[in-house]
């Protein structure tokens, strides 16, 4: 799921997907105005890989374990906060590994890459991704993807200062991976495994490639995603059960 400063775009306000005709054409300014920001994203300036989001923190050596459901199978979700770096069209990213196992099985692995602008917002520049066959052969690499190839550009992952209503896209590569989120409240309740919070960031994930399925996360300050659960559409839960920070 993760753009700079003046490329940052304030969307509060702005009609949401599915109103009315007024609302369409509101939306698709939106959307334009998240293109040219996109664009401005492949000349960067003021990026770091030291991302200090409160909200999303992303410290090297940091191991996040999550368990839940997908695809109907019980699944286990190791996330790596490493200590690699790449840099992506002129933006050092840090580099975080993502292992998905389904039923004990290692199901997919993935390369995340994340930056963080002069003003705190974090951006998501990438990804390199493999569903793998039981034997550990790849089974395919759809939905990889890098910022700056094939058209693909960058979005914003987590906003520096969000706001209920402000919204935007996390990625663009066109029929790949085409992620959206919306704030929607800074002081929902979570309780899972790990911690619980009255004061947990809200937000709602939807994709055009999946029109129907809408997503809600649960982001603790300090911590990161807690919670990720299908608020429409097949069931999906994903909770933090285990959080080692970095040294």
């Amino acid at each position: 799921m993760n753009k700079r400063r003046s490329s940052v775009v304030h969307l509060t306000g702005l009609a949401s997907p599915g109103m009315n005709a007024k609302g369409t054409i509101s939306l698709g300014l939106a959307l334009a105005t998240l293109l040219a920001a996109g664009s401005a994203a492949s000349r960067p300036t003021g990026f770091t890989a030291r991302v200090d989001n409160p909200w999303y923190p992303l410290e090297p050596g940091s191991v996040y374990v999550y368990r839940g459901v997908k695809d109907g199978q019980p699944s286990r979700e190791v996330m790596t906060v490493t200590h690699r770096t790449k840099v992506i069209e002129g933006a050092p990213c840090v580099v975080v590994r993502d292992l998905l196992y389904l039923r004990g099985h290692l199901e997919e692995r993935t390369s995340d890459w994340y930056t963080q602008d002069a003003k705190g917002n974090v951006w998501y520049f990438g990804e390199r991704t493999a569903e793998l066959y039981a034997s550990g052969r790849v089974k395919t690499t759809e939905g990889s993807w890098t910022a700056g190839v094939h058209g693909a550009k960058p979005g914003i992952f987590m906003f520096a200062h969000p706001r209920p209503g402000r919204w935007a896209r996390q990625e663009y590569y066109k029929g790949q991976a085409e992620d959206h989120f919306m704030v929607l409240s800074l002081r929902s309740s979570v309780s899972v495994p790990y911690i619980s919070s009255r004061r947990a960031l809200l937000t709602k994930e939807w994709t055009p490639l999946e029109p129907g399925v809408i997503d809600h996360k649960y982001y603790v300050r300090g911590i990161g995603t807690v919670l990720e659960q299908t608020a429409k559409g097949p069931v999906e839960r994903n909770e933090l059960v285990s959080f080692r920070r970095g040294s």
